[in-house]
């Protein structure tokens, strides 16, 4: 049987959420101890656990399909492959830092100075698009250290959460780009893969949108339904349901959760009761 090859990162929280994801749209994964492959024995996929920064020349190859890697990867090490889907878990900076005892007005105050990172591609796009001349120094491991032991006056890299910045006495300057994990594909995928990978996408998808929504069900005076039903932007149109207590109605509908208590209030306000929010798993529209 045919299978799509998915690589994952190895190790780590993308690792995690990459296999939360399959998990979450059906697939299973036969996955041992320390396996640097396995396969799905309810669905046509091999799972190759791999450095994310050697991902984007696998996909080159046709070693593997598509990849669930960091956007800021590609963007270092593949910007000719190009992604179907960003799926909203992952997310990051990629920063320019400096030490907290550094005079810093702006970005040409990076003018000769020395930066580390192990984004070298990434920098040198932006010096030059700031007409900036630094000095590099690519390091792979542990790049917050350098400007402690002199290695580097400032520093590039990844940012999630600034703590480890804060440890090391570093303050975040400037944001490069934004990141989040997306799903990539390789340049020269076979119909057949096509046809498997549509399917993911679709479970993916469903996935997503379930992810950002809320189902939200509530009690609503009849005389004020109508201002309710306006509130609430559902897909089409929600559904309400007659109550035995005479002059209420029961009202289903989905809401974005980031206007989730915005519109509660609102509701509220209306004379809305017994107002239940539920996650939702998957929704498929």
């Amino acid at each position: 049987m045919n299978k799509l090859k998915i690589a994952v990162q190895k190790s780590g929280r993308l690792n995690e959420d990459s296999m939360k994801l399959l998990k979450d749209i059906g697939i299973s994964i036969d996955n041992g101890k320390d396996q640097l492959k396995a396969s799905s024995p309810n669905f046509p996929v091999e799972v190759f656990y791999l450095r994310n920064g050697d991902i984007p020349q696998y996909l080159r190859d046709g070693v593997v399909d598509v990849a669930i890697i960091g956007e800021n990867v590609l963007i270092e090490k593949g910007q000719d492959i190009k992604f179907v889907e960003r799926l909203g878990f992952s997310k990051c900076r990629v920063c320019i830092a400096v030490p907290k005892s550094m005079e810093y007005n702006g970005i040409q105050d990076l003018n000769g100075k020395q930066i580390a990172t192990s984004y070298p591609n990434t920098v040198i796009q932006f010096l030059e698009k700031n007409n900036v001349k630094a000095g590099l120094h690519i390091i792979s491991g542990s790049v917050e250290i350098a400007p402690n032991i002199g290695l580097a006056d400032a520093i590039v890299d990844i940012v999630s959460s600034g703590s480890t910045l804060f440890k090391n006495n570093l303050r975040e300057k400037e944001v490069i780009l934004t990141s989040e994990a997306v799903l990539a594909v390789a340049p020269n995928l076979s119909i057949k893969n096509q046809a498997i990978l549509d399917k993911i996408q679709f479970r993916i998808q469903s996935v997503l949108k379930g992810r950002e929504s809320k189902y939200v069900l509530l009690n609503a005076p009849n005389e004020n339904l109508e201002e309710i039903i306006k509130i609430l932007p559902g897909m089409k149109s929600p559904t309400v349901l007659p109550l035995a207590e005479k002059g209420w109605s029961s009202v289903h509908t989905v809401i974005n959760k980031n206007q989730f208590w915005e519109i509660i209030d609102e509701l509220k306000l209306k004379g809305a009761q017994g107002i239940l929010v539920c996650p939702i798993e998957k929704m498929v529209i």
